[in-house]
């Protein structure tokens, strides 16, 4: 019997698109659940993210959730940060009406992609599937030596980086564009090919700025433990200096 690729929450209060997502994605053989609120996304999250505190847990494990931003009763990015507190590496999707560049910003601030409405259920299905190849980790991982580029130390075992040897917090983007990074060096790596290789599109859309956002969270948070590590080739792409 063939796995399922993974474990979805969707969280949409407008029935009709969260049925036509949930229908897709089974279709695509992904595992669903459903929820139109805040409220019923903590309830499952209760039943199926490990507790902070005790680690348990119980109930098919969430791979990743597609949360609309405008709830009925609350905010899809507060959501978003109450299950990534109970998970750090839950992928997170969001699904938006509105794609003026503080709210592309404030959805990709911690999370790992956007889609804005009216959207394509293709589209959908390929970013989700896209998301978890990148943020999830095997069942099970042998043991591998990190990668290291001067005081940068990525554990390909744990998904975990240090920079000096204090460690720095990395949502699953992040730390996937900064491996690609470390992985070609001191080399540019154009914007063309991180899009390809990072977030897995197959058709680069050019005028994206997906690159350049989480560039900046890269610096933002790199930098903050020493001097400033990602170099910028205007017109070309980023490497490490």
């Amino acid at each position: 019997m063939t796995t399922a690729p993974g474990t979805v929450l969707v969280v949409e209060d407008e029935v009709s698109i969260a049925d036509v997502l949930a229908i897709a994605l089974r279709y695509h053989r992904f595992e669903v659940m459903t929820a139109g609120t805040v409220r019923e996304a903590l309830t499952l999250a209760e039943r199926t993210l490990p507790h902070a505190r005790t680690g348990s847990r119980g109930g098919t494990p969430i791979d990743l959730a597609l949360l609309d931003v405008m709830l009925p009763d609350g905010d899809g990015r507060a959501l978003g940060r109450e299950l990534r507190e109970r998970r750090p590496d839950l992928a997170l999707v969001f699904l938006t009406a509105r794609d003026s560049p503080a709210e592309v910003v404030g959805a990709l601030g911690f999370g790992d992609d956007y889609i804005t409405k009216p959207f394509n259920i293709d589209e959908v299905v390929a970013r989700v599937t896209a998301v978890l190849r990148r943020t999830r980790p095997a069942d099970v991982l042998p043991h591998r030596p990190p990668l290291r580029y001067g005081d940068l130390e990525l554990d390909e075992t744990t998904y975990s980086v240090r920079r000096a040897g204090r460690t720095v917090e990395l949502t699953p983007t992040e730390y996937a564009l900064l491996r690609f990074l470390v992985r070609n060096g001191g080399r540019i790596v154009p914007k063309e090919q991180l899009l390809r290789h990072v977030w897995q599109y197959e058709h680069v859309p050019l005028e994206s700025t997906v690159v350049e956002t989480y560039i900046s969270y890269l610096r933002r948070k790199l930098d903050a433990l020493g001097p400033p590590v990602i170099t910028t080739r205007r017109g070309v792409g980023y490497g490490l200096a």
